[in-house]
C-alpha cells in the first residue's frame, strides 16, 4: 500500500509515536526528579501526567484533523493541517534548543520528521483539489496512428 495522500494514517502514526515517546519521557523525568532529594516526587509525577494528557489530546486532535481532511479530500482542512504541523515543528525546534536531555531531543527530532511527512502528504492532498492523486505519466514520444512495418 502506497501512502500518497493518506493524512489520516500519517497522523495516526504521529499520535501513536508521540504518545509512546511522551510516556517514556514522562517516566524518565519523574524518575530523575524522584531520585534527587531536593525535588518533590509527587509534584513531578502529577506534572508529567498532566503534560502527557495535554500532549496526547493535542495529537489526537491533529489525528482527527488529518483523518477528516483525508476522508473529505478537503483543501481547506489540508491547509489547516499543514499550518498545525508547522506549529509542531516550531515547538519541537524550541524544545531542541532549550532541553539538555538526550531523550527529549530525540523525541523532538522524531516529531519534526513525522511533521514533515504529514506536511508532504497534506500538500499533495491540497494540490489534488478534491480529486484522487495519481502519478503523472512519463512523457514519451507520441505513438503514430499507423505502423510503418505493417505496410507491405
Amino acid at each position: 500500500m502506497r501512502i500518497r495522500y493518506q493524512t489520516g494514517i500519517a497522523t495516526l502514526v504521529q499520535f501513536t509515536a508521540m504518545s509512546a515517546l511522551g510516556i517514556i519521557s514522562g517516566i524518565n523525568s519523574s524518575v530523575s526528579a524522584c531520585s534527587k532529594k531536593a525535588g518533590n516526587c509527587s509534584t513531578s509525577i502529577l506534572l508529567s501526567v498532566v503534560f502527557f494528557l495535554l500532549t496526547a489530546l493535542f495529537f489526537a486532535a491533529v489525528w482527527v484533523l488529518g483523518s477528516t481532511a483525508q476522508n473529505q479530500r478537503s483543501t481547506l482542512l489540508a491547509r489547516a493541517l499543514i499550518l498545525t504541523e508547522l506549529g509542531i515543528i516550531l515547538i519541537a525546534l524550541f524544545n531542541i534548543q532549550h532541553r539538555s536531555n538526550l531523550l527529549n531531543s530525540f523525541t523532538s527530532i522524531f516529531d519534526i520528521a513525522l511533521a514533515i511527512w504529514v506536511i508532504v502528504l497534506a500538500y499533495r492532498l491540497s494540490k489534488s483539489k478534491g480529486g484522487r492523486i495519481v502519478r503523472s505519466p512519463v512523457r514519451s514520444k507520441p505513438r503514430s496512428l499507423h505502423n510503418p512495418i505493417s505496410k507491405r
